[in-house]
């Protein structure tokens, strides 16, 4: 049963989560020309596997045993949530614009509530379905331009493409966190961050052989310690919690709030342009968050 202290504190976590978030899609843009996309993956969960095994090391060891036992769950989770899904936007940061980033990610919330259905049965009421379907078609509005014709013609830039991948991979993550072994968010945190690090460094050799590694520029490090401290160290934990006490789907739904932070972000600090498609795709978003949550508190109600 939710109580009003624990719901508010979700909500506050899930507001920090997405503002961290918001902040990853511009860092991830500013990053471009300063570290290499798949030396960027490595480092960053290198780095946060560091700060949080010395900092965290005594819940750590006390969590260990539980961990070994969920192994191989533990590190599907890291590289796929974590390697995968980072590889795969920061790659798409070299071909599109953080607006574009920020506003395609609202596609997480919508594979979560399909994801959630088809895995655990979760019923999805008329009003969450229309508000995925919105999410959905301001996400498309988006990825082509406001041309959602091209669909059919696989008109879509590559980036595009990068970030719904990317975002299949976050969506599953978020379904099966849900399952998560019963240790503290740090624990779990340092456990996936390892993981991600060791499914990165594959990548990041391959990019050196293949001649597209670059090692950090000054700006480089600077955008690398930032990304580190706030989307990988506070928005992940903080949604790692909110998820334990909201669930996935309803924790899922915030994700619908980096495309307006990410928006204004990358207008005001990157100086990216804001046209119809983009207010048409946002506003469709966000609509879908309105619809989704106030499905998930009318059956909330009719629960108690």
């Amino acid at each position: 049963m939710w109580t009003p202290s624990k719901l508010t504190q979700a909500y506050g976590m899930l507001l920090l989560t997405t503002l961290a978030w918001a902040a990853n899609t511009v860092l991830g843009r500013s990053a471009v020309g300063h570290i290499s996309p798949m030396l960027l993956v490595c480092l960053r969960w290198l780095l946060v596997t560091a700060v949080l095994a010395i900092t965290w090391r005594r819940v750590l060891a006390r969590d260990l045993p539980v961990l070994r036992e969920r192994v191989g769950f533990v590190a599907a989770l890291g590289s796929l949530g974590f390697a995968g899904f980072n590889a795969l936007y920061y790659s798409a940061a070299h071909t599109t614009t953080a607006v574009h980033m920020g506003i395609i990610q609202g596609a997480v919330p919508a594979l979560v509530v399909g994801g959630a259905s088809w895995i655990d049965g979760t019923r999805i009421s008329w009003l969450r379905g229309v508000g995925v379907c919105c999410s959905l078609v301001g996400v498309a509005i988006v990825a082509t331009g406001g041309e959602i014709s091209t669909l059919m013609q696989g008109g879509i830039r590559a980036g595009d493409g990068y970030m719904l991948l990317a975002c299949c991979l976050y969506a599953g993550y978020t379904v099966a966190l849900r399952r998560r072994p019963a240790v503290s968010a740090l624990s779990l945190m340092c456990a996936m961050s390892l993981s991600a690090f060791l499914a990165s460094l594959p990548l990041a050799v391959a990019e050196a052989m293949l001649g597209h590694s670059a090692w950090p520029t000054t700006h480089g490090w600077f955008v690398l310690s930032l990304i580190v401290l706030l989307p990988s160290l506070l928005g992940q934990v903080l949604y790692i919690r909110a998820v334990g006490v909201l669930g996935p789907g309803r924790a899922g739904v915030f994700v619908n709030l980096v495309p307006i932070f990410s928006s204004i972000m990358a207008v005001s600090l990157l100086g990216e342009p804001f046209d119809a498609p983009h207010w048409l795709g946002l506003i469709s978003v966000l609509g879908g968050i309105g619809l989704s949550e106030r499905a998930a508190l009318s059956i909330a109600r009719q629960v108690r």
